[in-house]
């Protein structure tokens, strides 16, 4: 018996106990699990939540390509590797608005813009401000994804409309620094707190296939459940390695994960 597709809502932020938080052993102790045991326990969290057939569809649009000036070790974004990813400009309105509409027409509920910032200047903000009113006008969650935030930024989104807000933890804090180095995992810490303090969604979560250990993917997770809220959403990647980039993140194959 097929079971029907639905497209869930929002949920609301889940605020954490004291006494709820997650030691990195407790996470390591669910890895250790035989795989069909963690697929039931992760299925009756999900039941408790959400309808069993609940799946929501996003697409994710970078309205702004290329030139960043971050040194992520992940990303052939950033214009100090030679990827041949071209620094673009940002995206017309309307170019953005047909790629929300065709989006929508294929089943998405939420759309993203992703832009390749360290974080935006304010003559960005106003161009974002109108795709995230355009997008909403359709009917659609709006998600943005701009790098850091100055003061003032989140609620400049919130207040054109924009329902979620991505920026991911990317990594265990220890093993952070092998990663990237024209930040501090703090900085992006503090870009969550203003994106939650202005009532906006959070989307984070991070990335794997970085030659990162077993204990720092355990440490990533153990990070992002005791954010307090929870974040309404956790995107999980695998590692795509771009010819073009070092191909070594911390002295070790990108590819690589050593257990």
């Amino acid at each position: 018996m097929s079971h029907p597709v639905a497209f869930h809502p929002s949920v609301a932020p889940i605020t954490l106990p004291e006494s709820a938080t997650w030691p990195v052993n407790d996470v390591l102790a669910l890895f250790d699990l035989p795989f069909n045991d963690l697929m039931f326990q992760a299925q009756q969290v999900h039941r408790a939540h959400f309808e069993a057939g609940d799946v929501e569809l996003a697409t994710l649009l970078s309205i702004k390509t290329g030139g960043c000036e971050e040194d992520c070790g992940y990303c052939p974004q950033a214009a100090r590797y030679d990827t041949g990813v071209e620094a673009k400009k940002i995206l017309p309105l309307d170019t953005v608005l047909d790629a929300a509409r065709e989006a929508k027409a294929n089943g998405a509920t939420r759309f993203c813009m992703g832009a390749a910032w360290r974080e935006p200047k304010e003559r960005d903000m106003e161009k974002v401000e109108a795709m995230v009113r355009g997008v909403k006008a359709l009917g659609m969650e709006t998600c943005a994804t701009l790098g850091m935030l100055k003061d003032g930024q989140a609620e400049q989104l919130r207040d054109a409309g924009l329902d979620y807000y991505n920026h991911n933890l990317d990594t265990d804090p220890a093993f952070y620094g092998e990663i990237i180095g024209t930040r501090e995992q703090s900085d992006r810490h503090d870009t969550l707190r203003k994106v939650r303090d202005a009532g906006v969604h959070v989307c984070c979560g991070g990335i794997v296939g970085m030659g990162e250990t077993r204990a720092n993917r355990a440490a990533l997770i153990a990070e992002l459940a005791n954010l307090d809220p929870y974040p309404e959403s956790v995107p999980i990647n695998n590692l795509v390695q771009v010819e073009g980039l070092t191909g070594v993140v911390g002295d070790r194959p990108a590819h690589a994960v050593a257990e």
